[in-house]
């Protein structure tokens, strides 16, 4: 019996509460527009969050761990003239001979650094692939097959280069998933064969579709694969190009020579600039993070020595690049979230100063409520109900509105966002908490008033 009386009273409390605001329909709306904007702001400013920090993940996926990356630094040139240096008379000083970036260099690497796990080799070219009347535009990549455990790239269907593949150049190639659905879209393109430049390559393998598309992910050394066709790195010696090989004065606008024939490729850093270096990349893998930073320096010190003292070449560690990015992001994630917050604060600031003034325009039915029996917790949960009732309603829709603005940031915007149920529990939870929070004061200022004095109130 009593169980029943205590929830009946606080029940009709609760009645009153809700009477009050749908009697006070835009005032109440109004008092809550400060929780449903803040928990909308929190909701989406979280979702922003975890997209940035799902996308840094997606790209530590594709640099691959512990992966350092050596390339050549190219001095442009006029017409491919050797570059040279002014010394303090006035007079010109040549530059001192490099080899670049060469094969070489990779064996010398493999050979003497103990902490090196994979290593691979990379040389780029740019044009197009004809297979069956159709042309599509693609990057042709010599590596070797340790490039495919570097990156974390797994195959659909098919195998890498064999042995025999490798050493003596074959051509064969392994193509990303753009490349299949675009040229082999009706047929299974195992075993079937596609033409880069004069050569035609034979398809092995296929590479299993990557869903990352980043602006900046090339200058973050991640490698979007799906628009690539990978060869061995001596197919690309000796069917392409193998600039250890020509000298750029001998060609006019980027053409090179390999195996007895002659292909152009579109690139026009070849045209301006004095490139000789082999490969157009070096990655190397090391077994253990803290291996990086040491393995780093003796490479520097390796190159600097095989290249005769000319610092031509740059190393750079993406994964180190990737982690100083997801901080700042993190940094940039906490300021939008305080800032979201603070518009939480505000809301609850805003309930609390409408409270206070619904204590003082009900300051009779207060004391109605208290001569004819209330207790002082009955008007305590009569304006704390009230309270928490716009918060939580607010919070609701705040919710809503977050969920719908994070999916429209998408849309228009290109920003990855991802919603959490975390992020809308807490969102969720602080809106609720802010109600009780800021509904206690006015409250107890409620319940505290003298029955006598609230009656004579006028």
């Amino acid at each position: 019996m009593f169980k029943i009386n205590f929830f009946e009273r606080y029940f009709h409390d609760i009645e009153i509460a809700l009477e009050s605001i749908l009697d006070n329909k835009l005032k109440s709306s109004l008092t809550a527009l400060g929780i449903i904007f803040g928990t909308a702001a929190v909701i989406s400013m979280l979702a922003i969050g975890n997209g940035a920090k799902q996308e840094i993940l997606e790209q530590m996926k594709m640099v691959g761990v512990n992966n350092i990356v050596i390339t050549p630094i190219i001095d442009a040139t006029e017409d491919g003239e050797e570059s040279s240096s002014s010394s303090e008379n006035g007079s010109k000083e040549k530059k001192k001979f490099s080899p670049g970036l060469t094969l070489e260099d990779v064996q010398a690497i493999k050979e003497v650094v103990p902490s090196v796990k994979r290593i691979t080799p990379e040389i780029v070219a740019n044009s197009f692939v004809v297979q069956n009347g159709k042309r599509v535009p693609a990057k042709v990549v010599g590596v070797s097959n340790d490039y495919f455990q570097l990156y974390n790239v797994s195959l659909e269907k098919g195998t890498v280069f064999n042995e025999y593949q490798v050493d003596n150049g074959i051509p064969v190639c392994v193509i990303g998933a753009n490349i299949s659905a675009k040229i082999f879209s009706d047929i299974d393109p195992i075993n079937q064969y596609l033409k880069f430049g004069h050569v035609w390559l034979k398809v092995i393998g296929v590479l299993e579709k990557s869903n990352i598309s980043l602006s900046a992910s090339e200058n973050a050394g991640v490698n979007l694969v799906n628009d690539n066709v990978f060869i061995p790195v001596q197919t690309m010696l000796l069917r392409y190009k193998n600039r250890a090989l020509v000298n750029s004065k001998k060609l006019s606008g980027g053409s090179f020579f390999g195996g007895g024939f002659f292909f152009s490729f579109s690139n026009s850093q070849e045209k301006t600039s004095s490139n000789y270096n082999q490969l157009d990349k070096i990655i190397v893998q090391v077994e253990e993070t803290e291996q990086i930073t040491p393995t780093t320096e003796i490479l520097s010190r390796m190159l600097l020595r095989r290249h005769q003292e000319v610092k031509d070449y740059e190393i750079t560690v993406p994964e180190l690049l990737l982690k100083q990015q997801q901080r700042t992001k993190d940094i940039f994630n906490i300021v939008l979230g305080a800032i979201a917050s603070i518009s939480l604060i505000v809301g609850g600031i805003g309930i609390m100063n409408i409270m206070y003034a619904t204590v003082m325009e009900r300051i009779k039915e207060i004391g109605i409520r208290l001569a004819l029996g209330a207790k002082k917790v009955d008007i305590i949960a009569q304006f704390l109900s009230e309270a928490i009732m716009i918060s939580v309603s607010g919070g609701l829709i705040g919710v809503f509105l977050g969920v719908v603005l994070s999916k429209l940031i998408t849309k228009f915007s290109g920003i990855l966002t991802i919603i959490s149920p975390g992020s809308i529990i807490i969102a969720f939870g602080v809106s609720a908490i802010i109600g009780v929070v800021f509904g206690i004061s006015p409250a107890k200022r409620a319940a505290d008033r003298d029955p006598i004095e609230s009656l004579r109130y006028e």
